[in-house]
């Protein structure tokens, strides 16, 4: 089964700043707040970041790559080795608001594929937590700098 999901948020910083925001790597491990994370890699402009959380009573670790393209677009993918996910991708992007000068819109989108005998009412919730955590975190960060 395939879950989709997104979150925007608009900000009155300027496009230019919330990428270069984003582009922290202080900014990346504060995207997981319930979990300890930490970067494990850097290549190019590929950052590899190991968490390490709990979910439905479990714990557990997860390693994503976060890939930084040109346009300031921030892809992510999970690296599926557990018992849930078959694929988990997403995408952070950045738009100018209008009219020009105010501010931009952030999106976060993530879309998945679970195992088949995970029921979708058991991960959506904690996928929509998880999005809204990171737009919440990822806002503050651009606001406070």
């Amino acid at each position: 089964m395939t879950l989709r999901m997104d979150k925007s948020f608009g900000t009155d910083r300027s496009r230019d700043h919330a990428v270069e925001v984003a582009g922290r790597q202080e900014t990346l491990v504060s995207l997981f707040p319930d979990a300890r994370t930490e970067i494990v890699a850097r290549k190019g402009d590929r950052v590899t970041a190991r968490t390490h959380y709990t979910a439905l009573g479990r714990e557990g670790t997860a390693t994503f790559h976060f890939d930084y393209l040109m346009d300031g677009t921030i892809r992510f993918e999970k690296v599926c080795d557990g018992n849930v996910w078959k694929e988990l991708r997403g995408e952070v992007s950045f738009d100018d608001a209008e009219p020009a000068g105010a501010g931009c819109r952030v999106t976060i989108e993530m879309e998945g594929r679970t195992k088949g005998f995970v029921p979708e009412f058991t991960i959506r919730g904690p996928m929509k937590e998880q999005i809204e955590q990171m737009a919440e975190s990822l806002r503050r960060r651009i606001e406070e700098g």
